[in-house]
């Protein structure tokens, strides 16, 4: 076993114990704040007018590609607890 695999191997496991939850909780919240931004500019496609189309319109070409995966995600049934999967935040 080679230094450089054994320095890859500590990296490796103190990113696990150190930064995973972290990098995860991030993701969780970039989820939840891009739902929320679509939410906000396209939430008349779900029967929600918030700002007025003249603005959505405009950020149309950009969002295209995740229109259908926001959809989904929003409209999929879901418990109240589903957001919060087993976290220990604040134990």
């Amino acid at each position: 076993m080679s230094i450089s695999s054994l320095l890859q191997s500590l990296r490796e496991f103190f990113y696990g114990m150190a930064g995973y939850e972290f990098e995860k909780h991030l993701v969780e919240i970039r989820s939840s704040l891009e739902t929320l931004f679509m939410a906000i500019t396209f939430g008349d496609m779900l029967g929600v007018p918030i700002i007025p189309p003249y603005y959505s319109l405009r950020l149309l070409p950009f969002v295209v590609p995740n229109i259908a995966t926001w959809k989904r995600r929003v409209l999929r049934e879901r418990e109240f607890t589903e957001d919060h999967d087993y976290d220990l935040h604040g134990v």
